[in-house]
């Protein structure tokens, strides 16, 4: 059986190009926005999925990157100018269909931060997922980088993403120093376990705080936070990625193996229907 397409092309002309953005606080439509002029200090982003002009859980996306911001020390912008950024945004790049749109903090002086936000396609979705274990490990909690924050410049995910890319698969999933799960490059993971059980890995290993994994935690009190190793992923039945954009995923094969029977199951399609349900 083949690894499932990955979620992620290339072309040769950008798409993202052609689409608006914003930036100095207003909705740009000629150039993207600038790439800082040297590498900057690490800031914070929400990417949000667009259903005909609407992210979808606004508030939530709202709340999180404010929280994140103080988290790394920065003044949090106001909610409202947050809002209309993401609101007229993904209004007017996506009045129709579906896409996403990210909305990143980047720091400046005296911790202050600007808002830039982009717009890109949707892409593929596959209905199931392959996975790679990456081969580096998870940094885990580190001082000063804000406890479940989803930062900007984390050179390992951009790594593991990466490592997905090279690989043909969807998700490269990231083991800390210890051998336990901490989380995918750009998803929160839930595991089925040899006796059906769920758990997810505890946040206090490093994780991102992902909105679908909030929603999840909220909607299915029997959910635990629990350690797996690279031993129970073996022994899994189900290994469900959540993110905010994609919903539920099914990997169905890791490392070229496949994850229980090598097909979605009741525990996938519950956790789908909890994010189809939640506004």
């Amino acid at each position: 059986m083949p690894p499932s397409a990955p979620t992620s092309t290339s072309t040769t002309a950008d798409p993202r190009l052609d689409l608006p953005h914003w930036w100095e606080g207003r909705l740009q439509s000629l150039a993207a926005p600038p790439a800082p002029a040297v590498a900057p200090r690490t800031g914070c982003y929400t990417t949000a999925r667009v259903v005909a002009g609407a992210p979808r859980w606004l508030d939530r996306h709202l709340r999180r990157l404010r929280r994140d911001a103080r988290r790394l020390g920065l003044d949090p912008p106001p909610e409202a100018e947050c809002r209309r950024a993401l609101v007229e945004l993904a209004g007017a790049a996506f009045p129709s269909g579906e896409g996403v749109v990210r909305l990143e903090l980047r720091p400046q002086a005296r911790g202050s931060g600007c808002l830039v936000g982009t717009a890109r396609p949707l892409g593929p979705e596959a209905d199931t997922w392959s996975a790679v274990l990456s081969k580096l490990p998870h940094p885990g909690v580190r001082a000063g980088a804000g406890s479940g924050a989803k930062l900007s410049g984390r050179e390992f995910l951009e790594g593991a993403r990466e490592l997905a890319r090279s690989s043909g698969v969807d998700e490269a999933l990231l083991l800390d120093g210890r051998g336990f799960l901490v989380e995918g490059a750009r998803t929160n993971l839930v595991v089925a376990g040899e006796a059906g059980e769920p758990s997810t890995p505890p946040l206090a290993r490093g994780g991102v705080a992902g909105l679908a994994r909030e929603v999840i935690v909220a909607g299915m009190p029997e959910l635990r936070e629990a350690d797996v190793d690279r031993a129970g992923l073996g022994r899994a039945r189900e290994l469900i990625a959540l993110n905010a954009v994609r919903g539920a995923r099914p990997i169905t094969r890791l490392d070229g193996r496949p994850v229980g029977d090598g097909r979605p199951g009741p525990l996938a399609r519950r956790l789908a229907a909890i994010l189809a349900a939640s506004g």
